[in-house]
């Protein structure tokens, strides 16, 4: 018995030791804790002020401010909040019909039919780099039929969140395996791309491509900056349709810029938005890029189905990148996926199961470029229109560039000011830079936009 009675004392006092030991660590790192949020807390009259924390009754977030609406996407936010009958919007990217309706292709409709019957499909996870067969259609549509790089097994592909997802999944891997981490963007650009390859890791430089004075291509000075980029720098390319400006090289200028690229030793990153939807050809508008691939050097592509095929809300788009060899495609695509593994874990299967069944059926694709070519030449009849409309108005200007510029955009040239008018006095909503988007155009609004700009013009020059 007293044995025990003194072994248990012992136990006690020592858990007694224990505790107290514990209750003077907790007790120290409560006072350090409260020492650290009170230093340097003391505002003009000498009170201490405590930072929010996730315990506290204040949010942890108070100090936030309010985020500016983005460039782009606010435009639609205005438009959305003026009770204006005449209101037009010209911000958004993407597809109008005549009637100003949102668009759902026919041949989209087919193939979702097409899926619901097939009872055999499932809702599983997809593979981390996408669906194997949406991988190899996007590949060929892009790189065309028989070419030497997806014959040699030299592409790897990898399925992506749109045309977004492609470009930031490819910066990531340029700043995790490439040797030069600067990427030059054309002056201007798509908003987003800076964006995109700064959190991506690369440092964003510039280059010239817009010069105001002709509403064209500044050409010599693209050459110049590109000659004064770093061996091995990454330029980002806009396949065709550039956005916001619609201006295009022509195909010799698109080969001098190939071989300077070549010459220098940079490496091009093609962003393909709008392949088919420009011109109405999907090989047309895929003829920088095949350029470039056909030399046999390499180059990465991030491609997107939002426009071309009116997936907007889907999210589909893939990201190939063309390599030397075989043996290096698929070591790039192993990489590929553990970019992608810890960002979104696998992509989404519904829209790239439509993508996949309208490219792999010889009806349904048919289908798909005959409506392709209506949504282009419809945009390209909206530019004849407005152009005539102001030639008859007699607005000052030349305003060929309306239907020398192809795509989605016209980069009209017109100011801040300018626009800002536009929208106070005609309801007229569309980004500060002037551009506009055509396929928002219908032959009954074109009048009005007409009238806006002419104003616009005379009222402030």
């Amino acid at each position: 018995m007293g044995k025990n009675s003194s072994a248990c004392s012992f136990e006690e006092k020592e858990s007694d030791k224990s505790l107290s030991v514990a209750g003077r660590r907790i007790g120290s790192l409560v006072r350090q804790l409260a020492a650290t949020s009170m230093e340097g807390q003391a505002d003009r009259d000498g009170d201490l002020r405590f930072q929010p924390t996730a315990g506290s009754a204040v949010s942890a977030f108070q100090h936030l401010e309010q985020a500016p609406e983005d460039p782009i996407l606010g435009v639609t936010v205005a438009y959305n909040k003026d009770p204006s009958p005449v209101k037009l919007n010209l911000g958004v990217g993407a597809y109008r019909t005549e009637e100003g309706k949102p668009l759902v292709l026919d041949v989209v409709r087919q193939a979702e039919e097409l899926l619901i019957q097939d009872r055999s499909r499932y809702k599983e996870y997809i593979p981390i780099a996408g669906l194997v067969e949406f991988n190899k259609l996007s590949a060929k549509l892009i790189l065309g039929d028989g070419s030497p790089a997806i014959g040699e097994k030299r592409v790897a592909t990898a399925q992506c969140l749109s045309g977004t997802g492609s470009l930031r999944v490819g910066a990531e891997f340029l700043s995790k395996h490439y040797s030069q981490h600067i990427i030059y963007i054309p002056v201007p650009t798509w908003g987003n791309h800076p964006k995109i390859f700064n959190l991506g890791g690369l440092t964003v430089k510039t280059y010239r491509y817009y010069d105001p004075r002709t509403s064209g291509l500044d050409y010599e000075g693209m050459l110049e900056d590109l000659r004064a980029a770093p061996p091995g720098a990454i330029v980002l390319l806009h396949a065709c349709a550039h956005n916001p400006t619609g201006v295009d090289p022509t195909q010799d200028q698109w080969e001098g810029i190939r071989q300077l690229i070549r010459l220098k030793g940079l490496l091009p990153f093609f962003d393909s938005a709008y392949q088919g939807f420009a011109s109405g050809s999907l090989d047309a508008d895929a003829y920088s890029v095949r350029l470039f691939v056909g030399d046999g050097g390499e180059c990465l592509i991030a491609q997107s189905f939002a426009k071309n095929m009116g997936l907007y809300g889907e999210r589909v788009g893939a990201l190939s990148i063309v390599c030397r060899s075989a043996t290096v495609a698929t070591r790039v695509e192993s990489q590929l996926k553990l970019v992608i593994r810890p960002m979104y874990s696998s992509p989404p299967i519904h829209g790239a199961s439509i993508v996949a069944t309208i490219l792999s059926d010889r009806n349904l694709y048919y289908n798909w470029t005959v409506e392709l070519k209506n949504m282009a030449d419809r945009i390209i009849s909206m530019r004849h229109q407005l152009y005539d409309a102001l030639k008859a108005r007699g607005t000052p200007g030349d305003w060929s560039h309306i239907i020398k510029q192809i795509g989605m955009f016209t980069f009209t040239g017109l100011n801040k000011d300018q626009v800002s008018f536009m929208t106070a006095e005609y309801h007229i909503y569309l980004t500060s830079d002037g551009r506009i988007s055509m396929a928002g155009l219908s032959s009954k609004t074109v009048p009005h936009l007409a009238d806006a700009i002419h104003a616009a013009v005379l009222r402030l020059g």
